[in-house]
């Protein structure tokens, strides 16, 4: 059944609100992932140019790209890649940033692609803040060529259950406080440290991507869990 009109205006409410929030963080945004993962969002970034495998000529989705930071190593590898976000703060510092990068404003929910246009899809650490995962994830499925890949990044569920609470505790206590210093809005840090705590676990994410039309879902653990990594196939 379609929407009804006030849940359609809801939703679009919703959008609205996290566009303007990471407007707010663009600037500083790059830094502050850095500092608050410890540095590790490197060695996240580089796991995912793996698990994507670029070739040259290859034609690359980046959703939820930010300000490019990962759209770059996708374009060192010769692909053309398309860096995709709401928020026109982050492509604004983006393109002044990567002038050579082609940014696209588009919305998870509707993309601006035509049917199987990609050779693989990408999105890490935006998925979870997309209002309908299925929605979002199902326009995915539609932009990618047959046989193309998913792979989705994103915060997870520790393995280890002693951590978990330290991990919980690290994400309520220390990441807004880490964020009043290193960026402009840190209350969009107190979002992120819930929206990562209410996040579904890997299998239950894995169940969701399934049912979105995608096939051969996979994870990986990385940082114990901390992050995830699920590939899949159209």
């Amino acid at each position: 059944m379609p929407d009804r009109p006030d849940t359609r205006a809801t939703l679009a409410k919703r959008r609205s609100d996290v566009a303007a929030m990471f407007d707010g963080v663009a600037a500083r945004y790059d830094l502050a992932n850095d500092v608050l993962s410890l540095g590790a969002d490197r060695a996240w970034r580089r796991l995912v140019l793996e698990a994507v495998d670029p070739k040259p000529g290859q034609l690359i989705l980046d959703l939820a790209a930010g300000t490019g930071t990962s759209s770059e190593p996708f374009a060192a590898a010769g692909a053309a890649v398309f860096p995709t976000d709401l928020s026109l703060g982050m492509l604004t510092v983006g393109k002044r940033r990567r002038p050579g990068l082609s940014f696209v404003a588009g919305d998870a929910l509707q993309l601006p692609y035509a049917d199987h246009s990609f050779d693989a899809v990408t999105i890490s650490f935006g998925l979870r803040n997309v209002e309908d995962t299925t929605t979002a994830l199902t326009e995915m499925r539609r932009v990618t060529k047959l046989g193309g890949t998913l792979v989705v990044c994103e915060f997870s569920t520790p393995l280890w259950q002693p951590f978990r609470r330290v991990y919980a505790n690290y994400l309520v206590a220390a990441i807004p406080k880490i964020a009043h210093v290193v960026s402009s809005n840190p209350a969009a840090y107190e979002y992120l440290a819930e929206s990562i705590q209410a996040w579904p676990d890997q299998q239950r994410l894995a169940e969701v991507i399934e049912r979105a039309g995608w096939s051969a879902v996979q994870w990986r653990n990385l940082s114990g869990g901390i992050v995830a990594l699920h590939r899949a196939r159209a």
